[in-house]
């Protein structure tokens, strides 16, 4: 592999702005190159060639040595010059001076210009690193006295009866501590010969946290006074033992519990009661429970928070690694080119500065190593570094309760393909088989309408989900296609994510036993004599409907266990709206619910024509029930009215008035539905009129929302005219596609008022084919709203997710206020 392409799948995407500009300075190279050749090509103009006709000359004796006015080549410390002092002086005289002896006009301009870009690069690059490692310092500072808190909290636990009490435990712990440091350090003959001086030593004593983050130096009288007094604010140390004092004995000693009294529990788990109780502003007692299942409850959330720091620090450090070596790559690729030796001078600037020169972020990695080693892994380094160190597994679940991950990966994997061409087989069948009988003509036939009316609702919320699966599979093709960091937004754990492969085998697996169902009782004659039709299959809708839900609850690991109770997570926080803090997957989930009332009505056909009708017969009285009409309002609501609760919680936490905006259009689309089934229930022009006046409002706010907001096009002033300043997309032309595309799906549901109708199909059949357009819709509509949230990521260079902390200080309160 190419280093420009190895360059490129090492980023981190939300990075990727920082990184240096490999492919824009390798254009250059390339281009220096081609000017090269086309002037090798010229005698006349050739300084190269004339260099090479005067030495040949110079050889024969034709011409004489002292008379040559060649210029001598730049050596290395001339060029050095010149790179180290190419920021003061800023002016293309200063490279010009050591370029012309060797490049014409034009050739000299561009390697100015590659010099110039070398120069931007470096310093974008300085400054992003800088920039980070002051937030992980920070950060780091956060979390040693997070750690202070869980020690002085450990204590506590096991020692109730407060800090005078507790002495002895302190003590005793200080000597466990203390002595198997001594035992650890006795392996090494310096650390033995060390050991026997450490009775003669009592002036200074180095009292130290275990895990190294945070050391300070104590006088002995001083120890006792200490205790007592307020914590200081720790800092972290950036001497290495090799600095500390020789005389010097360390010692491990407990925190000191007054720590306790000015930090409080973090609520971090939100509830339905808490906000309730949020929402009426009760007060809540935050007083520290001393019991272990807090304790167990803290170590977990300081471990998750330790365990993403340390993937920060260690994407940073590749971060500095790779714009090294792309740095050197680069200055080689020129010095080849060039025939010169500049990249031993610039390069020494590279390492000069602050990103060669910091090694603060492999400190802070060794001493999280160290702390959490100590603190959550019981001291087994193996351990804990395993755990810190997560490699990104496919997780194991099983298809069935004998085959395993490997069968699986086989499954998902090969016979994808053979669920696909199974699917489109039966489809084909089932398309041939309703052409012969004529099923989707006007209902001139008795048997033909019983049919249209009675089964095709029932299977029509198949092909719904399959449609939905399939236009997310695309959407998961394409995300990685363009490096959409699709599982970082969504926040899915690694290794539980589906890839598009996975997804395709689900739609496809469904598809193959829906339409086996269809084919098994496309019959429309009855039995002469019992005048009903096959229960058994019959049943056929009934049991595929059980059988999806039944694996989509199951607890046990098989067919992506992590997937589906993910799935199931989001959609109770969506049924639960606003009771629950609103994420990207939840109101996520719940735009999509929004493109399935169509499925949401068929459910509800599910449960009238098996509940009350007669399947026997395919007879059913829904539509004249009450219950059953005032349900498809209910139902076909629901996903835009958790929406709209949705909007309201942000509103009431972010203070955002987009949010209420977006609320507002939520609302004229629960307006909008409700209009347009009372006048497909009741008629009449009064409701014709006031459902076309509230779709066409709804669909264009709607519309317009989408364009600007959720996809950030639209922008008049923007590099790329109406569309927005970035684009993944290399082709501009599939934006504007997808705008019009939307426009025209957006008004296809307007079929319902419209009384839209085609004389070759159903009615029934229609309703189905424009609930599949905004499906389809839903599905473009996804990728550019991930696209411009990805995108939003980048310019903002969020990587990572927030841990919340177990513990919150007093003056942390204090600056809040």
């Amino acid at each position: 592999m190419k280093f420009g392409k190895e360059f490129k799948a090492q980023m981190v995407p939300e990075w990727q702005e920082a990184y240096m500009d490999y492919h824009d300075l390798k254009n250059l190279l390339k281009e220096l190159q081609r000017l090269q050749q086309k002037n090798l090509k010229s005698p006349t103009t050739s300084f190269r060639l004339q260099r090479k006709l005067t030495l040949v000359r110079a050889f024969s004796g034709l011409t004489q040595r002292q008379n040559q006015s060649t210029t001598p080549l730049p050596t290395d410390v001339e060029i050095e010059d010149s790179l180290m002092n190419s920021e003061e002086i800023g002016d293309s005289k200063h490279y010009s001076e050591y370029m012309s002896p060797i490049f014409r006009a034009d050739e000299g301009e561009i390697e100015l210009l590659y010099f110039k870009r070398l120069e931007e690069e470096l310093n974008k690059v300085v400054q992003f690193y800088k920039s980070k490692v002051e937030e992980v310092m920070t950060e780091a500072a956060l979390l040693n006295k997070q750690m202070d808190a869980l020690i002085a909290f450990r204590v506590k636990v096991r020692s109730p009866q407060g800090f005078v009490d507790c002495s002895v435990e302190m003590a005793r712990l200080s000597l466990d501590v203390t002595n198997s440091t001594q035992a650890l350090s006795a392996t090494t003959p310096s650390a033995a010969r060390s050991n026997r001086k450490m009775d003669s030593i009592s002036r200074t004593v180095i009292i130290e946290e275990e895990e190294g983050v945070i050391s300070k130096i104590v006088e002995s009288d001083n120890v006792r006074s200490t205790e007592n007094k307020y914590v200081e604010k720790l800092k972290i140390t950036e001497k290495s033992s090799q600095d500390r004092k020789p005389n010097s004995i360390r010692v491990s000693r407990p925190a000191p519990l007054q720590v306790l009294e000015h930090v409080k529990m973090n609520n971090t788990l939100e509830t339905p009661r808490s906000t309730i109780t949020g929402c009426l502003n009760v007060p809540q007692t935050r007083e520290m429970n001393f019991s272990r299942e807090n304790l167990e409850k803290v170590e977990n959330q300081l471990k998750r928070a330790f365990i993403e720091f340390y993937n920060k620090l260690r994407l940073l450090k590749s971060y500095s690694f790779m714009n090294s070596l792309a740095f050197s790559k680069i200055m080689k690729k020129y010095d080849k080119i060039t025939s010169k030796r500049a990249s031993k001078a610039f390069l020494k600037k590279v390492d000069d500065c602050y990103l060669g020169t910091s090694d603060k972020v492999t400190q802070l990695m060794e001493r999280v190593e160290t702390t959490f080693v100590k603190h959550f892994s019981n001291s087994n380094r193996r351990k804990g570094m395993k755990i810190l160190r997560q490699k990104t597994k496919r997780e194991k679940h099983r298809l069935t309760f004998t085959l395993d991950a490997l069968w699986l990966k086989l499954l998902t994997g090969k016979f994808s393909g053979f669920f696909a061409g199974c699917a489109v087989s039966l489809l084909v069948s089932l398309i041939l088989i309703i052409h012969t009988r004529d099923l989707v003509l006007l209902e001139f036939k008795h048997e033909r309408t019983r049919y249209m009316q009675n089964m095709f609702p029932l299977y029509s919320l198949f092909g719904f989900v399959v449609l939905h699966l399939l236009m997310y599979a695309g959407n998961i093709f394409f995300w990685q296609k363009y490096r959409v960091n699709y599982s970082f937004i969504f926040g899915f754990k690694e290794g539980t994510q589906l890839g598009y492969r996975d997804v395709f085998f689900l739609s496809f697996g469904l598809s193959v036993l829906a339409q086996a169902s269809v084919l098994s009782n496309l019959d429309l004659e009855m039995d002469p004599k019992t005048k009903s039709y096959h229960a058994i299959t019959e049943l056929f809708p009934l049991a595929l409907l059980v059988l999806v839900i039944a694996i989509l609850v199951c607890p046990f690991n098989i067919i992506y266990r992590s997937s589906r109770f993910f799935f199931l997570t989001c959609l109770f926080h969506c049924i639960c709206a606003p009771l629950y803090k609103v994420t990207l997957p939840d109101f996520f989930l719940a735009d999509q619910l929004t493109s399935q009332v169509q499925a949401f009505r068929s459910f509800e056909f599910f449960v009238c024509y098996y509940g009350w009708g007669d399947y026997r017969i395919r007879q059913n009285t829904c539509k004249t029930k009450d219950a059953y009409n005032a349900f498809l309002f209910i139902v076909a609501a629901v996903p835009y009215w958790c929406r709209f609760l949705q909007c309201l919680r942000r509103l009431f936490e972010e203070k955002d008035p987009m949010q209420g905006y977006n609320g507002l259009k939520y609302f004229s689309t629960i307006v909008a539905v409700s209009l347009r089934t009372a006048y497909s229930l009741n008629g009449g022009l009064v409701w014709r009129i006031a459902a076309i006046l509230s779709s066409g409002f709804a669909a264009i706010f709607s519309t317009y929302w989408d364009l600007v907001f959720d996809w950030g096009l639209m922008q008049k002033h923007s590099k790329n005219a109406w569309l927005r300043d970035k684009l993944l997309i290399p082709y501009k032309s599939a934006y504007f596609g997808a705008m019009v595309l939307n426009v025209l799906l957006r008004l296809a549901w307007l079929q319902t008022v419209l009384n839209f109708k085609l004389p070759f199909l159903h009615t029934e059949a229609l309703v189905t084919i424009v609930a599949c357009l905004e499906i389809i819709r839903r599905g473009i509509w996804n990728f550019f709203r991930i696209e411009n949230e990805h995108l939003n990521n980048v310019g903002k260079y969020r990587a990572f997710k927030s841990v919340p902390l177990p513990f919150n200080y007093d003056e942390d309160d204090e600056k809040d206020e």
